[in-house]
């Protein structure tokens, strides 16, 4: 099975009925060239990209921008459009005081995957207190979190917030709660890739094409700044495919990404195996409780 990590469904057809939430998107998000994708053009792009499951991102900026940007609700909906396709995550706002039973709902009832959290958009570093009870509720339902890690293109966006190393402790402490640093950390790639070394609770996604040349890019990225070797031995089972789509185009990712020169077998895993891996069950499959 072949999954997508990262996906952003700010602009999905079905949620874009009103105009001003489109424009508020647009706005927020700083992705202003694109239009609204009907879900016969996503579900073509996936077939084009031979992708099996997407995994929907919402995100909950109340405190910074007055905004959830794409709720919980949202990807509930869009889920149960199309099962077999899309793998739906929540996101709270930790400032918020009703982060926790907010959660918990997302969780229980609207049945999501997991967590998605953007620490250089919210403020707040990974080791805060402040998110200890999210962090517990997550490994209660046995939920992984994806968080943003290093660059954001994102407007109003602070990277020190999402330096990798600042996770470790997190990991450490939390040795159970399975979770990814989006984009491999860049350009911080040699701290996630030591945390990947250090911890086996800890995912990446290739989510960081920032460059025009995907092919470009990840070669220089898996040769120049890390050996294609450690993808290829030690970080093999830690790292999925993310697209970060609608900013980057799936298709080009993934022909750039089985043009590397990895083993089959690595390869398998990071188009599909070790997300299943990190979601908890097959493809996204829900859990006994």
């Amino acid at each position: 099975m072949f999954i997508d990590i990262h996906v952003h469904p700010a602009f999905f057809e079905p949620i874009n009925q009103d105009p001003a939430r489109e424009q508020m998107r647009h706005d927020i998000l700083n992705i202003h060239k694109n239009g609204t994708a009907p879900l016969e053009h996503v579900f073509n792009q996936m077939r084009c990209a031979r992708l099996d499951r997407l995994c929907l991102l919402p995100a909950d900026y109340t405190t910074q921008t007055g905004h959830v940007v794409v709720t919980n609700e949202e990807i509930h909906r869009l889920v149960n459009l199309a099962p077999d396709k899309f793998i739906g995550f929540a996101a709270v706002d930790p400032f918020s005081a009703q982060a926790l039973e907010k959660l918990e709902y997302a969780f229980s009832e609207l049945k999501l995957r997991g967590l998605a959290l953007h620490p250089s958009r919210q403020r707040f570093y990974p080791g805060d207190k402040l998110l200890s009870p999210l962090y517990d509720l997550c490994e209660k339902y046995d939920r992984p979190i994806i968080f943003h890690s290093g660059l954001s293109w994102e407007p109003d966006t602070l990277s020190k917030y999402a330096r990798p190393i600042e996770f470790e402790e997190l990991a450490y402490r939390r040795p159970k709660l399975r979770i990814c640093l989006a984009h491999f950390g860049w350009p911080w790639v040699q701290e996630t890739a030591m945390l990947l070394v250090k911890y086996p609770n800890v995912y990446t996604d290739t989510s960081l094409l920032h460059f025009d040349s995907a092919y470009e890019f990840y070669t220089h990225l898996f040769t120049s700044e890390i050996p294609l070797t450690w993808l290829d031995r030690s970080l093999r089972h830690q790292v999925m495919f993310g697209s970060n789509n609608p900013r980057f185009e799936q298709i080009r990712m993934v022909d750039a990404i089985s043009r590397l020169g990895l083993r089959d077998s690595t390869l398998e895993l990071i188009l599909g195996g070790n997300a299943m891996e990190f979601l908890g069950g097959a493809g996204g499959k829900e859990p006994e409780q």
